[in-house]
C-alpha cells in the first residue's frame, strides 16, 4: 500500500483514546501519522455516541472533516467508534460525505478496508457487534510520555437503565493478567510513570474469567514494574469496592490515595429507577470504610440530575449528603434522554430548564466545598508531577488530581524542570479548582 498521511481526531473518553492509540500503531507501519488533519490523505475521526452532547459533537466534527476533503488533502473519510457502532448505516445514509464507516470491533482491518477503498471507490461499511473482541495490542501514545491509560477491560454487565454502554460495547469482558502487565511493562520501558487503569466498571475485573475480582492483584502485579512510580483507579463502583482492594491501596506506595467512584446519585428513589445496584446506606457505608482505612485517600464521583421522576425532595437528599460527605471532586451532569435505553421511556421526564436549575445548584454547592478543602491543603507539601512550563510557572498535579478532570497546582522554581520529573511542592494559595504552590 501506498505511504498515505493518516490524520485521526479521537473524541470521547479515555476509554476511546486507547482505541485510537491502537488504530495509529496498527497503521503506522504503512502509513504516515500526521498531526494537523489539515495535511492529512486520510482522516479517522474516532466517535462518541454516549450522550446527545457527545452525538453532537461526534456528527460536527465529522462535518468539519468532510469539509477538508473540498479545502485540504483529503481525499477518505473515515468513521469508527461508538456512534457509527450505535446508528450503523443509518450515519451512512444521512452523510454521505463517509467514505468508510466502522463500528468498535473492526479496526484491526482498517489498513485493508483504506486500501481497497483506495482501488474501487466504493463505500465500506462494517459494523459488526461483538461480546468477545477486546482492542489491545501495540499502541502510539497520544498522552503526554510520562502518563498512560491501561483498559483492563472491555464493555459493562451493568445495565443501568439511562446507559446505552452495553449495546455499543458488548457485556462486560477482562483481559488475562498477563496481557495487561506486559503492556504495563512495554509502557514503564518506553518512560511511562503514571498508569491509569480504566474500564466501565474497574472493581468487577476478573470476575468473568477467574471467578472472582482480581483488581486488587492485578494492582499489585503492575506496582512491582520498576518504572512505574503511580497507579490510579478509575470507575470504581461502590458496592464491588472489596477489602482486598481497600487494603491493596491502604499499603502499597505506588497505588494513589484516589478512587473515581461513580456514584451518580444517592436518592434510593432515583437509584433504583436508575437501575444501580447499590443503596445510600452502602455508598455511605463504603466511603466511611475508605476514609477509616486511608484517611487521606480523596475520591471523586459523578452525579447525574434531572434523571426521570427525580423529585425536590430527592435533590435534597443529594445535597445534604455532599453537604456532609464533603467529596473532594464532583462532575454533576443533566440526565441525557438516550434512545434504546428504558429510562427515555420513563414517565415523568424533567424539563430542560430544571435540569439546569438543579445541575446548577449542586454545582454551586460543590464549588463552596472544594474551595473549603482546597484551603485546608495551604501550607502542606505534595508531590508534583510536572506537566508543562507557561513562562512564569511549572504546572503539574499530585496524587489527588487525574489528568483533565481535576485541577491543577501552578508553582515556581529557580531551576530547570523537565516534563515528567516528580517534585516536592508546597502550597500557598488556591485560585478556584487550581492550587498556587513553591518547590
Amino acid at each position: 500500500m501506498e505511504k498515505f498521511k493518516i490524520g485521526l481526531v479521537s473524541l470521547g473518553c479515555d476509554k476511546n483514546r486507547v482505541d485510537s492509540e491502537i488504530i495509529l500503531a496498527n497503521l503506522n507501519n504503512s502509513c504516515e501519522i500526521v498531526n494537523d488533519p489539515k495535511t492529512a490523505d486520510v482522516i479517522i475521526v474516532n466517535t462518541c455516541g454516549f450522550i446527545e452532547a457527545s452525538k453532537q459533537e461526534s456528527i460536527d466534527t465529522i462535518l468539519e472533516m468532510a469539509n477538508y476533503k473540498k479545502k485540504y488533502n483529503c481525499k477518505i473519510l473515515v468513521v469508527t467508534g461508538c456512534l457509527s457502532q450505535r446508528y450503523g448505516k443509518e450515519l451512512l445514509e444521512l452523510m454521505p460525505e463517509i467514505d468508510i464507516l466502522l463500528g468498535t470491533n473492526d479496526y484491526s482491518r482498517l489498513n485493508e478496508y483504506i486500501n481497497q477503498y483506495m482501488k474501487d471507490h466504493n463505500k465500506i461499511y462494517m459494523c459488526n457487534y461483538s461480546d468477545n473482541i477486546i482492542n489491545e495490542g501495540d499502541r502510539i501514545l497520544t498522552t503526554p510520555k510520562y502518563s498512560a491509560y491501561i483498559r483492563i477491560a472491555e464493555g459493562c454487565d451493568n445495565f443501568c437503565t439511562y446507559c446505552i454502554i452495553p449495546k455499543i460495547r458488548g457485556k462486560f469482558r477482562s483481559r488475562p493478567i498477563e496481557n495487561i502487565v506486559r503492556e504495563a511493562n512495554s509502557l514503564a520501558n518506553q518512560g511511562v510513570k503514571e498508569i491509569i487503569l480504566i474500564a466501565q466498571d474497574t472493581t468487577m475485573y476478573g470476575k468473568d474469567i477467574y471467578g472472582s475480582s482480581k483488581t486488587h492483584v492485578l494492582v499489585k502485579k503492575i506496582s512491582e514494574i520498576e518504572g512505574i512510580q503511580w497507579i490510579r483507579l478509575l470507575y470504581c463502583y461502590p458496592e464491588e469496592i472489596s477489602e482486598e482492594l481497600i487494603n491493596e491501596i491502604a499499603v502499597n506506595d505506588k497505588v494513589c490515595k484516589y478512587l473515581d467512584i461513580p456514584i451518580q446519585h444517592v436518592s434510593d428513589n432515583v437509584l433504583k429507577r436508575m437501575g444501580r445496584r447499590s443503596s445510600k446506606a452502602e455508598i455511605t457505608t463504603i466511603i466511611n470504610k475508605l476514609r477509616e482505612r486511608i484517611p487521606d485517600i480523596t475520591l471523586r464521583t459523578s452525579i447525574i440530575v434531572g434523571f426521570p421522576g427525580e423529585t425536590d425532595e430527592d435533590i435534597n437528599v443529594l445535597k445534604n449528603f455532599l453537604s456532609e460527605y464533603k467529596l473532594d471532586n464532583v462532575g454533576v451532569f443533566k440526565y441525557s434522554q438516550e434512545e434504546g435505553t428504558p429510562a427515555a421511556l420513563m414517565e415523568d421526564q424533567i424539563d430542560e430548564d430544571i435540569k439546569e436549575k438543579r445541575r446548577s445548584e449542586v454545582m454551586l454547592l460543590q464549588k463552596n466545598i472544594m474551595e473549603k478543602i482546597n484551603k485546608s491543603k495551604l501550607n502542606k507539601v505534595y508531590s508534583v508531577l510536572v506537566e508543562n512550563f507557561d513562562g512564569q510557572y511549572y504546572i503539574g498535579r499530585s496524587c489527588e488530581m487525574s489528568p483533565e478532570i481535576d485541577g491543577a497546582i501552578y508553582f515556581k522554581c529557580d531551576k530547570m524542570l523537565s516534563v515528567g520529573d516528580i517534585i516536592p511542592v508546597r502550597i500557598i494559595d488556591i485560585h478556584d479548582y487550581d492550587l498556587i504552590g513553591v518547590v
